[in-house]
């Protein structure tokens, strides 16, 4: 096999260990942040939406107490109040539904299908009191349990959210550990590798290059040549024995 090609094929061999190093950090670096957006697409969604439903509601409360506190000589809401009420009631169902689509962890739905209950019980409660044909009994003996209730549902989806948020986190931080490791380990065995290469492809040449100087230093002593070259260069040697041979047999011309 010619030395250039041996040269290609170690110098390919060098660049195929850089390249597998480089596709296999950046498949794990990958898959780290695939993980972490997960854990932002699904819960971090959840966190949102239970946030706003619990601002929603805190402003439906706010709308039915003043309501309830504040009525008119006639005894009808505000308008003011009342396109509160909606207001509030428009955003709650809106992230409500978002959370109805977005259920991801063990035993969300249950959570979910109780914030569903008791928003109805809460709402039909609400919209007597906004009408005006609830009283202050009704207030304080069905819609404020109803309200406490709902607003535990939806802590509920918070808490499991979260709980999940941190759980996945800890597995990220271990897979990323685990990886690192992987990662380390890939990158010793290559450095084997491409030491090994570097200390075995030299000694290669150096060593076939020097067999060849000894075999041209014995035949110019077969042939009664003086040779007298004192240097380490196996290559200059070469190039001097074949001058000197050149010059012998015909006398320095072609």
């Amino acid at each position: 096999m010619l030395i250039k090609k041996k040269l290609s094929l170690g110098l390919g061999f060098l660049f195929l260990i850089i390249f597998v190093l480089a596709i296999f950090c950046s498949y794990y670096i990958g898959k780290l942040s695939q993980e972490a957006g997960n854990i932002l697409k699904d819960n971090y969604n959840s966190l949102v939406y239970s946030k706003n439903m619990i601002t929603s509601l805190e402003d439906m409360r706010t709308a039915i107490s003043s309501i309830v506190f504040n009525q008119t000589e006639n005894g009808k809401s505000s308008d003011y109040f009342g396109q509160f009420f909606e207001k509030g009631r428009a955003e709650f169902e809106k992230n409500l539904k978002a959370e109805n689509e977005n259920i991801t962890e063990i035993h969300e739905n249950v959570y979910v299908e109780a914030i569903n209950k008791n928003y109805d019980i809460f709402l039909k409660l609400g919209q007597r009191l906004t009408n005006g044909t609830g009283s202050n009994s009704l207030y304080f003996h069905e819609w404020q349990p109803a309200f406490e209730q709902l607003k535990q549902s939806i802590d509920n989806i918070y808490d499991i959210n979260m709980q999940a948020v941190v759980r996945k986190s800890q597995i990220t931080r271990h897979d990323s550990a685990r990886t690192n490791n992987y990662m380390a380990g890939i990158g010793v065995f290559c450095l084997i590798l491409a030491f090994a290469y570097f200390w075995y492809f030299p000694v290669y040449i150096s060593n076939s290059i020097s067999y060849l100087a000894e075999k041209m230093r014995q035949l110019l002593k077969k042939m009664d040549i003086t040779f007298d070259i004192k240097t380490d260069d196996e290559l200059f040697v070469l190039l001097q024995a074949m001058n000197l041979i050149e010059n012998k047999h015909f006398g320095g011309k072609k």
